[in-house]
This record gives C-alpha cells, sequence and structure tokens, in this order.
C-alpha cells in the first residue's frame, strides 16, 4: 500500500482499560497523562478526546502520489477520446471477469493506483461503446472532452444542488433559461435538471394531474375524478409507465393511432377526448413527441397545441432528444408549436453531447411546479440572509432534494462549443441519415421501412431466405460482436428493423458506409451458408 493513502490512526482508549490498569497513561493521540488518581469523569472527558483524535480522515497524508496517479488518469481519458476509432465500437465482456466485479465487500484499505488498474482491466474496454463514430444504437450522445472534464470539476465540488444559496444553483438557473430561449418558452419559465426524459416526463404527468386536482389532490389523491392522457401510438415507453407510477394506471392513456409519417393524428386525437368526455371521464394531458422513439418522427405539435388550448388540456412535449434540433435552422420549423407547450422534457446528453446524465425539465412558468412539489418541512426552512436563503429551491420544483451538479457540465458544454456549433452537429447527424437512406434506396438487397424524419433510419436485408426478422437480428448481433458498428433493431409494422440512430458527433460519411458494407457483407454471407 502507498504510504500517501495510509489513515491516520490512534489506539481508542475506554475508560474500562484506564480504570483497570491504575496508572498514569500516555495516549500517543496527544501525549496526555492521565494519574492515577483521576476520576471518572476525567477518565471520560480523556476517552472522548482521543477517540475524537482517533477519527480518520479519507484524504491522504501526502497528494502527491494521488496527484500523479489522477494525471495519469487523465492522460489515460485523452488518449482514448483521441483515438476513439482505432478499437471496435463494442466487445462482450468475458464471463470470468464478469464474475470477478462480483466480490466481497472490500473491509481494508487498497492503493489507488492497483484499484485504477482493475478498472482499466475489468470496466474500461468493456463500456457501452457509444464515444465510438460507428455507434449508431438507440439514441445515445458520444459525449465530449469539455463535458468529462466538467464531471471532474463537478466531483471536486461535491454540490448538492436540492437547494440552499450558492452558486452552483445559480449555474442551473442560469442553464434552465438557456433551455427555455432555444425552445421559445417566455422568460417566465422554471425547471430543473434530472436524470433523463423519463423522469422529466414523469415530472410532466405529476405536474399536469395536480393542476387539473388543485392542491387538495396532493392531500387526497384523485378521489373518484378518472382521468384520461392521450399520446402518440409510437410515444415512447415511460410515458404509460409514467401513468402508472402516478397511480393514474396505463389503462387510462390513450394511445392515439399515427399517420403514415408516424405522427399523431389530430382527427383520432379529438375523437378519443370527446368519446371519454361523454363516458364520465375526465381529459388532463395530451403528450406530444417530437422525435419518436422508433422513426424519429415529429407529431404536428402546432396542432396539438391548438386542440390543447380549446380543450383546456395540458400540452405536455416528449422531445427527449427531437428539443436540440431547435439550435439547427433547418430543422426548427419540424418543431413549429414546442414553444407553445405548457411543458417540456427533454435530453442534453443526447444530440447536445453532454456526458450522462443531464435530462431538462421546463414549464412555462414556476407556479405550477411549486403546487406540485414544494413543501415545508422544518428543516428546509428559507431564510432571508445566510446559506439558507436563495429564493426558490430546486427542491421546490421537483421529486428530488438530494441532487448532483448535473448543471455544470451543461453550462460548460454550451459555453465552450456554442449553440450554433451543437446545431450543425445535429444537422450533420441528419445529413447523414439521409446519405444512409439514400444508400439503402439504391441497394436492391436492402429495403427501408419508414421515412426518414431526422436523423434515424430503419431498414432491412432482404435477399435472405423466407425468417428475414431471425437474420437481419443476427446480422446486427455479428456488427456488434466483432466491433464493426452498433446499429439496434426495432419492429414495424411486425418486422424486424436494423435501426441505425445517428446521434454522434464524430460519425462521418465513411461510417455510414462501413455500416451499408457491413450489413451486405454479413447478410450475404448468412445467406449462403443457409441456403
Amino acid at each position: 500500500m502507498s504510504p500517501s493513502v495510509l489513515l491516520w490512526a490512534h489506539p481508542v482508549v475506554t475508560p474500562h482499560s484506564l480504570a483497570g490498569r491504575q496508572a498514569t497513561l500516555h495516549m500517543e493521540s496527544g501525549g496526555e497523562f492521565i494519574p492515577p488518581t483521576a476520576g471518572p469523569a476525567d477518565i471520560r472527558a480523556a476517552t472522548i478526546r482521543s477517540n475524537l483524535s482517533a477519527m480518520p480522515s479519507l484524504d491522504p497524508t501526502d497528494w502527491r502520489d494521488l496527484r500523479s496517479l489522477g494525471h495519469r488518469m487523465l492522460d489515460d481519458m485523452f488518449d482514448h477520446l483521441a483515438g476513439l476509432a482505432e478499437g471496435p465500437v463494442w466487445q462482450p465482456m468475458p464471463t470470468d471477469l464478469r464474475q470477478e466485479l462480483r466480490a466481497p465487500l472490500p473491509r481494508a484499505p487498497s492503493d489507488p493506483a492497483a484499484a485504477y488498474e482493475q478498472f482499466r482491466r475489468l470496466v474500461f474496454p468493456y463500456a457501452t461503446g457509444n464515444l465510438h463514430p460507428a455507434f449508431m444504437g438507440w439514441v445515445h450522445g458520444g459525449g465530449t472532452a469539455i463535458g468529462m472534464l466538467a464531471e471532474l470539476l463537478s466531483g471536486g465540488l461535491n454540490a448538492n444542488l436540492g437547494g440552499r444559496d450558492h452558486a452552483p444553483i445559480e449555474v442551473e438557473r442560469q442553464v434552465i433559461a438557456w433551455a427555455a430561449e432555444m425552445l421559445g418558452l417566455p422568460a417566465t419559465a422554471a425547471g430543473v435538471l434530472v436524470t433523463g426524459t423519463s423522469m422529466a416526463n414523469l415530472i410532466g404527468v405529476l405536474t399536469a394531474r395536480i393542476h387539473l386536482l388543485g392542491a387538495g389532490g396532493r392531500r387526497t389523491g384523485m378521489g373518484d375524478v378518472r382521468l384520461t392522457a392521450y399520446a402518440s401510438a409510437a410515444a415512447h415507453g415511460c410515458i404509460p409507465r409514467a401513468m402508472e407510477i402516478a397511480g393514474i394506471g396505463r389503462d387510462s392513456l390513450r394511445m392515439v393511432p399515427c399517420d403514415a409519417g408516424g405522427r399523431m393524428r389530430l382527427d383520432a386525437l379529438a375523437g378519443a377526448v370527446r368519446q371519454d368526455q361523454r363516458a364520465g371521464m375526465t381529459p388532463f394531458l395530451v403528450v406530444g413527441t417530437a422525435g419518436t422513439v422508433d422513426i424519429g418522427a415529429v407529431d404536428d405539435l402546432a396542432g396539438l397545441a391548438g386542440f390543447c388550448a380549446e380543450e383546456a388540456l395540458w400540452f405536455h412535449v416528449d422531445a427527449a432528444f427531437g428539443a436540440i434540433a431547435m439550435l439547427a435552422p433547418k430543422l426548427r420549423p419540424l418543431l413549429r408549436g414546442i414553444e407553445r407547450a405548457d411543458s417540456v422534457g427533454f435530453d442534453f446528453h443526447k444530440w447536445a453531447q453532454v456526458p450522462y446524465d443531464a435530462g431538462c425539465f421546463v414549464t412555462r412558468t414556476a407556479e405550477p411546479l411549486l403546487a406540485t412539489f414544494a413543501g415545508d418541512a422544518a428543516y428546509l426552512r428559507r431564510e432571508s440572509r445566510g446559506l439558507a436563503g436563495g429564493g426558490i429551491w430546486p427542491c421546490d420544483l421537483g421529486p428530488d432534494l438530494s441532487r448532483g451538479f448535473r448543471a455544470l457540465k451543461v453550462w460548460l458544454t454550451l459555453m465552450v462549443y456554442g449553440a450554433d456549433a451543437i446545431g450543425a452537429a445535429v444537422q450533420q447527424s441528419c445529413d447523414l441519415a439521409q446519405r444512409l437512406a439514400a444508400r439503402v434506396d439504391d441497394t436492391p438487397e436492402l429495403e427501408r421501412l419508414a421515412p426518414v424524419a431526422l436523423n434515424i433510419v430503419c431498414f432491412r436485408y432482404r435477399a435472405g431466405a423466407a425468417a428475414l426478422d431471425a437474420l437481419n437480428a443476427a446480422i446486427v448481433a455479428d456488427l456488434q460482436e466483432e466491433g464493426v458498428a452498433a446499429p439496434s433493431t426495432t419492429v414495424l409494422d411486425g418486422r424486424l428493423a436494423i435501426r441505425a440512430a445517428i446521434v454522434n458527433h464524430r460519425t462521418r460519411p465513411e461510417d455510414i458506409d462501413a455500416l451499408i458494407q457491413g450489413v451486405l457483407t454479413r447478410g450475404r454471407a448468412r445467406s449462403m451458408r443457409a441456403a
């Protein structure tokens, strides 16, 4: 063990040991002498002083070794980011190494350098792979070096952003203001950073519920009111889950049919609302989607906003990745109407390239959030001065009291790169998606299965045997396990599709071409073996 990380320790003194020895004790912790004539109170006081001085700090006694290790860690991560394209996208973790991680709780200290070597051997080579330019599975952001450094700074401050009066909360308030500006929401907008859009959408459901029920809903629940909500049939699975968690139930969520472009049909929405009203239900929420999970479709947000205004329904937009398209001038018109939403949930950790996790929830004003979440616990009493000041605290605007400094990595990302550069990266992703769609359309062995609205292309290899679903699933697994590319799969109209979601700012045309070639090569090989 490195001597620089040993904890300073002292012998623990107890009243029993002092009294039993009936001798002068020299306590190494402070050089204190206790005469044989000392009474119980003196012994007890000496015991407390000794045990307090024996309490360890987790800081090193000498910072030099740890500083040197920290520099090495940072250099290793910079080398990793600089050479991403040279390695595999992903590789499976061997069973023996996976088992090695399942160790008993460590009881004794260990050398930080040795622990770091364990990380390098057991963890580092087997990450998700979403930093790699050929990662096109799901909708994962690629992160940046600035975001990585921001995480280091955030960890060094270890600020709790649940409340109180300190600069990190001001950073989050500024990030929320920037988010509102990006979305076209008014200057009165308020919100919080959360883990991701799943949590943001849950907050949207909870806020809409209390907006309808009033303050009494927090005390007595829904009572006899039968609430109903509405979302696209292509909405993310976190929407029905939010209805479950909120106690409303997924059966109260109407999944409205989509048109050929994957957008919620306004006529079907109106029909569903009317039917529920006639049945004695109380419609309270419509969830629009800006970038559906399967194909990236954007609902008619302006049409939905108008309908919700007419019907006095809360209009929430799940813009998990689509919101950041507001920074790309050519794409912004696709999201027309988002500025009229009552609330929006989205992720900075997708198209904005901020490291995980960094979700965001924004409303037009703070009042609906305060009505839903603010409390009056004595231990959270606000003062007009001191650390307990600061006005509205983030814990008044969301469910979390313990909150990390997520805002710093968002703030630094926007400060360093600027909104225009992030918008350009978004546009680049969509341009690459169009390139991929054109390659698919021009290749007889491939078939595109959905329109391309933003950055997601769904297609399949169709030149093989009849069992095309199994063939395409195998092609995707081959590509992933060989480290060539990492698309994912989905099911559209009962057919399994290869789904390429282009989100990473590092992805280039050659990565698109390599994906096409990889699918063709493995599709042909598997078809020949099956013949």
